[in-house]
């Protein structure tokens, strides 16, 4: 570990120091896996995991978080979040995220409160300061501590501080909910996030090191039908032309009626794109 990654870290572990207790806010994804480690470690049973079950979240990403508080010795707290309490959730407006975060982090907070856990820890980074992130407005609302960012930490750096560790998310896909795979102001259903999921998982077993399958919607609801816009990294193309009739075949198979492939290849937040 160089001098300035060992320097962050010490002030990340000092951070958590400074807390006394945490809840961490654990997908297992990158960050929060770092943040779940690194706290626990400071903080021992003061410092415990709180996942948010939902169709918004593969089924895969919920049992690595099991696996990985099992394996560390963690205290681990699920909580269910359907969008019930904000039903417009699912006609994915443009502060869905917003509206989802809120509501999963209200009720982090009281799981908190019921194991006196003084604060509750979100998985941000210095990365996420550049893109559309309506779910932070919600953690800032809510008092929600973001301790990767406020530490000045980079995505990059989380990964290389997590391989010194020998955490195995060092060189994880990053993961995003499924319900951003959707164009906003497309109704978000449970079939659909499933469909999304399934294909992810197909081509994660296929061994794509970051990807998507945007799902885009066309026609009337007499003659609807689905479109996959597949983003990949872009030396993974290649790939993507050698396993194609299995590609198509298989996701045709899970219910989309057309299959494509983004030539942009694989960006964090596309979607986002269409905003003004």
């Amino acid at each position: 570990m160089t001098e300035e990654l060992n320097h962050k870290y010490e002030n990340l572990k000092n951070y958590f120091q400074q807390l006394g207790s945490a809840a961490i806010a654990f997908s297992s994804g990158v960050d929060s896996t770092f943040m779940l480690k690194v706290a626990h470690d400071t903080l021992g049973d003061k410092a415990i995991a709180v996942t948010a079950r939902s169709h918004f979240f593969p089924v895969r990403e919920k049992d690595e978080t099991v696996e990985f508080c099992k394996k560390e010795g963690i205290k681990h707290f699920f909580v269910d979040s359907d969008g019930m309490s904000h039903p417009e959730i699912y006609k994915n407006p443009k502060n869905r995220c917003y509206l989802c975060k809120h509501e999963i982090f209200e009720k982090i907070i009281e799981v908190a409160k019921q194991n006196n856990i003084d604060y509750v820890c979100e998985g941000s980074n210095l990365d996420d300061n550049g893109d559309y992130r309506p779910g932070l407005q919600a953690v800032s609302e809510l008092g929600v501590k973001s301790p990767l960012r406020e530490c000045e930490l980079w995505k990059s750096e989380i990964r290389a501080i997590s391989k010194d560790l020998g955490l195995a998310t060092w060189k994880k896909q990053s993961f995003a909910c499924l319900a951003s795979r959707f164009v906003y102001g497309e109704t978000i259903t449970v079939e659909k996030l499933a469909m999304v999921e399934k294909a992810e998982e197909f081509l994660l077993d296929l061994g794509f090191t970051q990807e998507r399958v945007r799902i885009h919607s066309f026609g009337t609801e007499e003659n609807a039908g689905t479109i996959a816009r597949i983003e990949v990294n872009a030396d993974e193309f290649s790939k993507i032309m050698k396993h194609k009739e299995q590609i198509v075949k298989t996701l045709k198979e899970i219910g989309f009626n057309y299959v494509s492939m983004d030539l942009q290849g694989f960006r964090t937040g596309s979607m986002n794109e269409t905003l003004k």
